[in-house]
């Protein structure tokens, strides 16, 4: 189960499904469309009606449910603590709407990634902010940074993952200290060696 998790999460999924190739640019526009749609979400009704649509664009891309459900499953501990709050602040329903608003745009932003190459991304975001030259910015380094965001997440999951295994192989209880610690370590390293491999080809800033 971890290795999947290590090898799935936020990772392209080939396939040939329309999805599949519909190209970069509408799937983004797509993702901030939804998240601009999110405003209408005012009722668990519509979070149920919107869970149905975002259910059957992974089924109509043709994505397994075991791949599906590694990309939402980080986000449990999230969903539990939040949805608590927001239910002994705001009531039930209130959680129900927040807290699928942010697992439905979790999933669409997982469905665009494992739909559509990571090159294919970088590519479109670049030429979108390619305008924005004359103003300083710089759309090859903001492309560069999208891609070692998106190669971050399978990263980290890894680590997670491997962090687990060892702390069942040792028999040791599920502490959050005992896991988040090993996991900022490593992830820091991990971040520094990227660092100074970017360095190495120039990148100072």
């Amino acid at each position: 189960m971890s290795r999947s998790l290590s090898h799935s999460l936020g990772l392209f999924h080939p396939g040939d499904s329309v999805v599949h190739r519909t190209p970069a640019g509408p799937k983004l526009a797509l993702l901030v469309a939804a998240a601009v749609g999110t405003y209408w979400l005012d009722s668990p009704v519509r979070v149920g009606y919107a869970a149905l649509g975002v259910a059957a664009l992974f089924a109509l891309a043709r994505i397994p449910v075991r791949v599906a459900w590694t990309q939402v499953r980080p986000l449990l501990l999230l969903v539990v603590v939040l949805g608590a709050f927001q239910t002994l602040v705001a009531g039930w329903r209130a959680a129900v709407v927040i807290v699928g608003a942010l697992v439905l745009l979790a999933a669409l932003a997982a469905l665009v990634t494992l739909t559509t190459r990571t090159t294919a991304l970088v590519d479109t975001v670049v030429r979108v902010l390619g305008p924005f030259r004359r103003v300083g910015v710089d759309p090859e380094r903001i492309g560069l940074l999208l891609a070692l965001g998106i190669r971050a997440v399978p990263v980290v999951a890894g680590f997670a993952a491997q962090i687990r295994d060892a702390q069942r192989a040792r028999g040791l209880t599920a502490s959050p200290t005992a896991f988040a610690v090993p996991l900022i370590v490593r992830s820091l390293r991990h971040a520094d060696a990227q660092g100074e491999a970017l360095v190495a080809r120039g990148l100072e800033d």
